[in-house]
């Protein structure tokens, strides 16, 4: 694998984090590594046996580096990739920024890795609750092409950030303690507690999560008819999103197919034998790179349906891992100009 020179924006936030841990983990090939964060200018980290000073992004940074992984805001991802790409850095983009471009690649490797051949500087990846859906959707598809799909999620707090982790934490402690409880990340108090909205909503009903999901899904699997309906939820779960999903197929195909196609699909690691109470949780998923599958059972409410039920650590697989795959993959493929 050739080697690069990265830039990382957002390092200290809790993707940034989890994405250095990854990179120590897989030996990624850096000969340089710059971190960006903007309220964390003059900050040090260690990554990979080296301490490093959080900088300033810059275009002069930007000019000396070869990849730049983006997981801050959407506004600093619209002013930061076009600039770096301008420079010939190829981005890897975290925020909902460029997801919809025609012209820029939405890439899940397990799925359309090939998308990759086609990328113009800019490189998004999926929202953390599509990825793991499209894992399972894409096996499945190849086999028996997929009509519908209902998808309602249970995601974590740590989606929406470490203050929203923080948050949950204290109302936990409040409660249990018969204090007061007080409510700044969410709209309503999250510790013990189910909230049906994720973003802002749209005039249809849907939540901006929701409709990610939806159209997300719709470009990944290169299928902008596909029947897809979702109602996304906040959990009170520090890490890791779990999904119950309803496919709707072609044909028919009994639950131990589709358990064998998904037994042998890269990323999915099956858990699924609830007779004997086993099946995927967040802590299960917890700290894992695989999207958990269980729960697989034929839907009695449509001939041709199937049913499981997913999880997967939102900051690795629904992110910093997934950004770190597909770097890999540019190296691999020499999809990059160094």
């Amino acid at each position: 694998m050739q080697e690069c020179k990265i830039a990382v924006i957002g390092a200290t936030g809790a993707v940034g984090r989890v994405f250095l841990n990854i990179l120590e983990e897989r030996n990624f090939p850096a000969t340089s590594i710059r971190l960006c964060g903007k309220n964390s200018v003059g900050t040090n980290l260690k990554v990979m046996g080296e301490n490093i000073t959080v900088e300033e992004v810059t275009p002069k940074l930007l000019s000396e580096v070869n990849l730049a992984f983006i997981s801050a805001t959407t506004s600093v991802s619209k002013e930061v990739a076009p600039l770096a790409s301008a420079q010939g850095a190829v981005v890897i983009d975290d925020s909902s920024a460029f997801r919809m471009d025609p012209k820029v690649p939405l890439v899940v490797p397990e799925v359309n890795v090939e998308a990759l051949e086609t990328h113009q500087g800019i490189i998004s990846i999926p929202n953390c609750s599509t990825t793991p859906l499209v894992m399972l959707l894409k096996p499945l598809n190849a086999i028996n092409p997929v009509q519908r799909v209902i998808a309602d999620t249970y995601q974590s707090v740590s989606g929406t950030g470490a203050a929203a982790v923080k948050e949950m934490k204290a109302q936990s402690s409040d409660i249990l303690q018969n204090k007061p409880v007080k409510s700044d990340v969410y709209p309503h108090q999250i510790a013990f507690n189910l909230i049906p909205h994720i973003d802002d909503f749209h005039d249809n009903g849907y939540s901006n999560e929701e409709m990610k999901m939806i159209l997300e899904t719709r470009k990944i699997m290169e299928n902008p008819d596909l029947k897809i309906s979702a109602t996304c939820v906040r959990v009170p779960v520090s890490i890791g999103h779990s999904e119950s999903v309803h496919i709707g197929l072609s044909s028919h195909m009994s639950a131990t197919e589709a358990r064998s196609i998904l037994e042998s699909a890269p990323g999915i690691r099956v858990l699924d034998d609830p007779s004997d109470s086993v099946y995927p949780m967040p802590i299960v998923a917890e700290g894992q790179d695989d999207v958990y599958i269980g729960r697989i059972r034929e839907d009695l409410s449509e001939r041709n349906g199937i049913t499981a039920w997913i999880v997967s650590d939102n900051l690795r697989k629904g992110a910093g891992l997934n950004a770190i795959q597909i770097a890999e993959e540019l190296l691999v493929r020499d999809l990059m100009h160094l």
